[in-house]
């Protein structure tokens, strides 16, 4: 028997396959299909467009009543439909090259950096660290408010046993809570180069023992201001500085360590605020038998009275204006107890630093010492001023800041310049004698200009050298800064620059 081992073909069924060819060319037929109704509605388009602008719209095979888009004068894709970035790249290389020459008077021991609106325009020495002098105490200004908030309130109390008959048998404690504008009424502050000013009464503690019906104090009034340590002056700063410029200072501290009727400031600042509420209370009849001391507050003695200070956006307006160096060290303390339960300056430097950088600060070569800036051994870059000053825009620091040939420390600078009434910056001067040593005098300007059209000018300028503190050193060089912001926008606007 023979078997056929060749098997017949399979002839396997077309409907699938025809399917799938199908699939394949659907896709294709679909592109094609687009593609004509394209052409053909760019055939249109030109045939339109070229009517239009012949104005012979007879000649278009559309519906007399038919819309007619109008044609673009400005390409959908030219610089023209984004004015106001191309107007501010402009102006602010504008602004860059009429800086140019003035950079060249910056030397090596001084820093310029400028921005407008936050965007950097030009820049000198921006990363060189420098003695900065006051103007440090914008960063502890900026710090404070954005810890404590703007609301913050600074409480001194007075504490005492209960009376009897209207005698206090024992001490009485006036407890300092750190607020750095305690002021009696009547204390001649206005004597003063720059008066404080959003001062606390120390008055009303007074007031609260004739409020109680208290007239004698068998013991001492007591001046607490354990809030703090004891450091009552920085150690790094010149002579002539501590107890003349700033301190003593403490958590209690009342009319800047000074009491009416003695000369000078008083060694221990607790226990001169402790002479001077004795003082205001004998102006009350209220008789103290064993006058007045430092020390550390009862804590079984019941609290008679207290006295908030205005808030902490008041305190720092007056910080930055009379760039007041107590309360600037005084809120470096603040800032270390209320964050890390120390008032102490290290924890209070530490405080700073670690915030500037989280805000992205460039803090490289940046060393704080102290908070008022009176130290010779802060340093402190253009571009960390500059970058505290962008954060700070349009908020309470800037709005705090003197104003030239109006107020503070600004009052008798560019009374004859454009700037008068325009800039806003936070100054410094620091003199640092023997002048022809290291280390070198300080002169800083800071903050901001307001200009023609609505834009903010952010500047920091810090000059450092043997002499630069007298006017015939930095004046030509603030002034010349001054004629040059001035001048911003010189490019074209943002309206000259739209679409046509």
């Amino acid at each position: 028997m023979k078997v056929d081992l060749v098997a017949a073909p399979i002839r396997y069924p077309r409907t699938p396959l025809l399917a799938l060819l199908l699939i394949a060319a659907a896709p294709a037929i679909g592109l094609f299909a687009l593609f004509q109704w394209s052409d053909a509605e760019a055939d249109r388009y030109e045939t339109s467009r070229d009517a239009v602008g012949e104005l012979q719209p007879a000649a278009i095979d559309v519906p007399d009543d038919a819309p007619i888009a109008p044609v673009l004068p400005t390409a959908l894709f030219d610089y023209r439909r984004t004015p106001e970035s191309v107007s501010d790249i402009a102006n602010a290389n504008r602004l860059a090259a009429e800086l140019a020459p003035l950079f060249t008077f910056v030397g090596d021991r001084a820093c310029v950096a400028v921005s407008v609106d936050g965007v950097p325009a030009a820049s000198k020495n921006a990363d060189v660290a420098l003695i900065p002098a006051s103007s440090q105490k914008l960063l502890v200004a900026a710090v404070a408010l954005d810890l404590l908030g703007e609301d913050h309130r600074f409480t001194t109390s007075v504490a005492a046993p209960a009376p009897v008959d209207g005698v206090v048998d024992g001490d009485v404690y006036l407890i300092g809570g750190g607020d750095p504008l305690l002021t009696s009424d009547d204390y001649p502050i206005d004597d003063d180069r720059f008066p404080a000013f959003n001062t606390t009464s120390l008055d009303r503690l007074a007031d609260a023992f004739v409020a109680a019906g208290i007239t004698r104090i068998t013991g001492t009034v007591v001046g607490d201001g354990t809030r703090y340590d004891d450091e009552f002056f920085v150690d790094s700063w010149a002579d002539g500085v501590a107890g003349d410029d700033a301190g003593p200072y403490d958590a209690l501290l009342a009319n800047d360590g000074r009491v009416l009727g003695r000369s000078g400031r008083q060694s221990d600042p607790n226990e001169g605020a402790a002479r001077e509420f004795a003082r205001l209370l004998g102006n009350r009849n209220v008789r103290v038998n064993n006058g007045w001391a430092s020390g550390v507050v009862d804590q079984d003695a019941p609290v008679i009275g207290t006295v908030d200070s205005a808030p902490l956006g008041a305190v720092v307006d007056e910080m930055l204006a009379t760039s007041d160096n107590n309360t600037a060290e005084m809120l470096l303390k603040e800032i270390g107890f209320a964050s890390r339960g120390e008032g102490t300056r290290a924890a209070g430097i530490e405080i700073v630093s670690a915030t500037l950088a989280g805000w992205g600060v460039p803090i490289d070569g940046v060393r704080l010492v102290d908070g008022s800036g009176l130290s010779p051994d802060n340093r402190l870059t253009c571009d960390a001023l500059l970058a505290v000053l962008q954060r700070e825009s349009g908020g309470p620091v800037a709005g705090a800041l003197p104003v030239a040939a109006e107020s503070g420390t600004l009052a008798e600078e560019f009374t004859e310049s454009p700037m008068a009434g325009r800039l806003r910056a936070k100054t410094g001067t620091l003199g640092n004698p023997p002048f022809d040593q290291d280390p070198p005098a300080a002169k800083a300007l800071a903050g901001y200009v307001s200009t023609a059209d609505d834009a903010t000018i952010e500047f920091a300028m810090i000059l450092n050298g043997p002499d630069i503190t007298e006017d015939r050193k930095f004046a030509p060089l603030w002034n010349a800064l001054g004629e040059v912001l001035d001048t911003y926008p010189s490019g074209p606007s943002a309206a000259e620059l739209g679409p046509r």
